[in-house]
């Protein structure tokens, strides 16, 4: 035998890659002493969902007034208490959805609406106005800063770029003064855009700008918004980027520095949790990542990675699936099976030993549970596969066991567990789970939790415990009765059994003694010619209370064949000799 070496030396790709050069080659980051490696997120931030403008600018079929009002009641709903609602200069449509909210006093007191503007006076002006009869409203305005648009795009040098955000400062807090009265609560927020690709000096001279005009202090928050409007970078290096600015901004202590992430990359969520660990305050995003090109960050997932960390998201994220309905029904826009925490999916295993693990996972944690009294907020979650219990987000356990051709018995013994409540023993579980592989063998595809049923009473039950079934064997108990009790504890039973050949039934009787319950009813089989050996029993209630029902599961020798049967009834033991009447007509088939 020989080993293996070090892998396979990957070869080089035919691909462009000389028209590209490294981030930090364009716009490098030196921060050797940075100290946001070592912090831990302690609180969820600030959030504001931009799903109706950055959200709602990228669909393909933007939303019409009616989605607008559904999409912001449910951020209103869920918790949001800053909400950016659109770019009111951009399009009438914009301008009638603000003057909306308004007119229906849609907006809640404490929540605080938010609506973007270029640094154009005419622009700021009607976006000020759309504002008019809110009680708090913040003002976000922006201008591209990085070297490609002002090379490219404007033709302006830094100078010329510096001048257009504070003159658009200028005249906005000028208009606001003259548009708002002493009663509206009113923001600033400042967006050097394309933060990411701007050299960190010159951002920091620019929002050093802006802010000598909106003069930051006590009771005058300033929101300084710091944007991977394309991202490009490492999150590591974006980390740098905000440690750098947090450290060097002055009148830190009245600016809410914000983290406005996009997913180009693919890491919008790394980016903007490494951007909390070095000191953002707050975090814009869209539901389940709506937004331009790959999307804004998905504060969905923000907030539940929080939760999963024993952090309060401040967010109602508890009924996820109704959440992800109507971002859908707005949207237009499917929220993928496979998406974080939402995705119809997250919480499903198919492979065997995963869902093996999960079957064992939720055995120790209700015995867990059980000890502390029931109480399940005692028990820290931790389970196999399931970074947080479904059931936090509104998901029911019946989806996350699901059995296809790679499943084993893990998986088809927990679902019958949590659908049927049937608790197999481990050998029964091997034999169940090869009826099943051998279907999916054949039809491929998955089983469902009925059609799993079906395939078990098929093999195991009276063919009346599932629709659709044809009847299937020889045998059926029709009753049994307990004579006497002699001296020596020897049980006399009296049997009958229905014996089915054809279209002819035939009821036969007989009584035999044992030294309990079961070895009488085999002593009877044996005299109508069924020899059967019980080798291992077990036994559990399928519910509580005065109508329990038990399950038997019996394996028996019948024949020279080694099988299980099982059987279900109120008495556990009938339930037992039903279960070895099932062995004794899987024998026969």
């Amino acid at each position: 035998m020989k080993t293996a070496g070090f892998g396979t030396q990957q070869q080089s790709s035919a691909m462009p890659i000389g028209k590209y050069r490294h981030f930090l080659d364009t716009n490098p980051v030196s921060l050797p002493d940075r100290t946001w490696p070592n912090n831990r997120i302690t609180k969820a931030p600030r959030w504001l969902s931009t799903d109706l403008r950055d959200g709602n600018q990228a669909l393909i079929d933007p939303m019409d007034p009616a989605k607008k009002r559904k999409m912001f009641d449910l951020l209103v709903a869920i918790g949001l208490k800053e909400i950016e609602v659109g770019f009111p200069a951009a399009s009438k449509a914009d301008f009638d959805f603000v003057r909306s909210l308004v007119d229906d006093d849609a907006v809640p007191e404490d929540v605080t609406i938010s609506v973007l503007t270029q640094s154009r006076p005419e622009i700021i002006h009607r976006t000020v106005d759309a504002l008019q009869g809110l009680p708090r409203a913040t003002v976000h305005l922006y201008n591209a800063t990085a070297p490609v648009f002002r090379e490219v795009v404007f033709n302006m040098n830094r100078e010329q770029i510096k001048q257009l955000a504070v003159s658009g400062a200028q005249d906005l807090v000028s208009y606001m003064e003259k548009s708002f009265d002493d009663d509206t609560i009113v923001g600033f927020e400042y967006s050097p855009e394309i933060f990411v690709d701007t050299e960190l000096d010159f951002a920091l001279e620019v929002c050093e700008g802006v802010m000598d005009v909106w003069q930051p202090g006590p009771d005058r928050e300033i929101i300084l918004n710091l944007p991977t409007t394309v991202e490009r970078s490492t999150p590591n290096v974006y980390a740098d980027q905000i440690e750098w600015m947090s450290r060097n901004l002055s009148r830190r202590e009245y600016i809410a520095l914000s983290a406005h992430n996009h997913n180009d990359r693919g890491t919008g969520v790394a980016t903007t949790e490494l951007a909390m660990l070095a000191g953002v305050d707050r975090v814009e995003g869209c539901l389940f990542g709506q937004g331009e090109r790959t999307g804004n960050v998905d504060l969905v997932t923000v907030g539940l990675n929080l939760f999963a960390n024993g952090i309060d998201p401040q967010l109602d994220l508890s009924n996820l699936d109704e959440i992800r309905r109507t971002v859908e029904h707005c949207t237009q826009m499917e929220v993928p099976a496979r998406a974080p925490y939402g995705g119809d999916l997250v919480y499903t295993s198919f492979s065997g030993s995963h869902q093996d693990a999960i079957k064992k996972g939720f055995a120790a944690r209700a015995r867990k549970v059980v000890a502390a009294g029931g109480d399940e907020n005692a028990v820290p979650w931790d389970m196999p596969y399931l970074p947080i219990d479904p059931k936090d987000v509104g998901r029911s356990y019946e989806a996350v066991v699901r059995v296809n051709s790679q499943s084993g018995k893990g998986g088809v013994a927990y679902l019958l567990s949590s659908t049927r409540d049937l608790d197999l023993p481990r050998r029964l579980q091997v034999e169940v789970s090869n009826l099943v592989q051998h279907r999916t063998d054949v039809f491929g595809g998955e089983v469902t939790a009925d059609e799993l049923w079906k395939i078990f009473v098929d093999e195991y039950l009276p063919y009346t415990a599932a629709e659709g079934l044809r009847p299937w064997g020889r045998y059926s108990l029709r009753g049994t009765t307990v004579t006497t009790a002699d001296e020596g504890h020897q049980t006399v039973l009296t049997v009958t059994l229905t014996e089915r050949d054809g279209e002819n039934t035939t009821d036969r009787t007989v009584a035999a003694t044992g030294n309990g319950p079961i070895d009488a009813f085999t002593s009877a089989l044996a005299k109508l010619g069924i020899e059967v050996g019980v080798l291992d029993y077990a036994e559990h209630a399928l519910s509580s209370g005065g109508d329990a029902t038990a399950a038997s599961y019996v394996e028996c020798e019948v024949g020279g064949q080694v099988l299980w049967g099982v059987g279900l009834d109120p008495s556990t033991v009938t339930a037992a000799f039903k279960a070895i009447v099932s062995a004794v007509n899987r024998s026969l088939r």
